[in-house]
């Protein structure tokens, strides 16, 4: 926590329901500050929400804000980056890491001024390589970032009887940071860049948000050590890095990890073996299943003897500088041939060989699937 925060605020389109607000409850409760989510009327990109909601932004005279992209992993520098802006304070701070010259094309590229840290040019997913520092995601504004963001808003407005080349109009609202603020305010004195060589991964994916796991429980062993299960004589035999959450059923014969994480109120049989896996709250995992590399949905079943592996989708080891390949679930509007979801409330019975994959709740399964997610 850093100090001196004085509320979060959560800014999406979504619909709130009864899951987010439960959340929103239990968040306020862990960090002991308001918590508050702040609905979009429509998807306004990364920055129009910023520049809608900016007075309650800015309610209580705050000295700076912090803006985090929900689709993150992160060791999450804020008090350094906090410190950074103290030191030299400007409008833009922004978190930035090293990747390699191919996956750097995936991201925005940071071009910055090695002594001053300011960034002199900023190019988002560029067709050509421009540098090896990407955004992060993570950023540190002032109250004066949103004086931009109304430039941005009022340009919109003047243009908005003018259709772009595709044909449709964004609307006023819509304002990309990257884009429409970042690349345009590069050079001119007012963006920085605080780089890290901590954690940090995209979670676009059902493969990266398994491999974020793992970089989270990674981060516990040098934390908080005493959050990671640990074996003991009659328990489960623990390897690497297992998270069991306290409400869990856990048989004593079961072998978990390395890199496990078990939610609230889940059921492990006799005999399971479950590896480089998420189990989400309320599933069960039936005696002598094998669940490897799969995230298991909330309220599934995996039932006895019944094995499910996923397809390991990791950076390049031999790359320090590597990244997740993050392919997102949809492209296009559509969702991609290589990935299906299994519906909602899914059964897995015994004797099933599922590859690929994420298991979601209610459905029944009785045959053989090769390149799924089941959540």
């Amino acid at each position: 926590m850093v100090p001196g925060m004085q509320e979060i605020l959560l800014i999406g389109f979504y619909q709130p329901d009864e899951p987010l607000t439960r959340f929103l409850e239990a968040a306020q409760q862990e960090f002991n500050l308001p918590v508050r989510y702040l609905q979009e009327f429509a998807p306004l990109g990364t920055g129009g929400g910023l520049y809608h909601f900016r007075d309650q932004i800015l309610a209580g005279g705050p000295e700076a804000f912090f803006v985090l992209n929900a689709d993150v992993c992160s060791d999450f520098p804020l008090s350094a980056m906090l410190d950074a802006y103290r030191h030299q304070p400007h409008p833009f701070l922004l978190l930035g890491t090293t990747a390699n010259r191919t996956q750097s094309l995936n991201y925005g590229c940071i071009v910055e001024n090695p002594q001053t840290h300011e960034v002199l040019h900023y190019v988002e997913k560029p067709s050509t390589f421009v540098s090896d520092i990407i955004n992060c995601g993570i950023y540190l504004f002032s109250p004066e970032a949103l004086k931009p963001l109304r430039d941005v808003f009022q340009r919109n407005q003047q243009d908005g009887q003018l259709e772009d080349s595709s044909g449709l109009w964004p609307g006023a609202g819509t304002i990309r940071l990257e884009q429409d603020v970042f690349s345009a305010l590069a050079g001119q004195g007012q963006i920085y860049v605080h780089l890290t060589d901590g954690i940090w991964s995209q979670i676009k994916s059902a493969g990266s948000a398994l491999y974020a796991s793992r970089l989270y429980l990674g981060q516990y062993q040098l934390t908080h050590p005493e959050r990671l299960a640990k074996h003991t004589p009659g328990g489960p035999r623990i390897r690497g890095n297992v998270y069991i959450h306290p409400t869990a059923k856990v048989a004593p014969s079961a072998v978990l990890g390395p890199n496990v994480s078990i939610g609230e109120g889940v059921t492990v049989g006799e005999g399971v073996r479950l590896r480089e896996s998420i189990v989400l709250h309320g599933a069960t995992l039936q005696e002598h299943t094998c669940v490897l590399h799969t995230i298991v949905g909330w309220g599934s079943t995996v039932g006895r003897w019944a094995r499910v592996e996923g397809t390991p989708n990791d950076p390049n080891p031999n790359d320090p500088r590597a990244h997740m390949d993050s392919e997102s679930l949809f492209k296009d509007g559509k969702l991609l041939p290589a990935i299906t979801i299994l519906g909602c409330r899914v059964r897995i019975p015994a004797e099933v060989l599922i590859l690929n994959s994420i298991v979601l709740p209610h459905k029944e399964l009785s045959r053989s699937f090769t390149n799924q997610i089941i959540l």
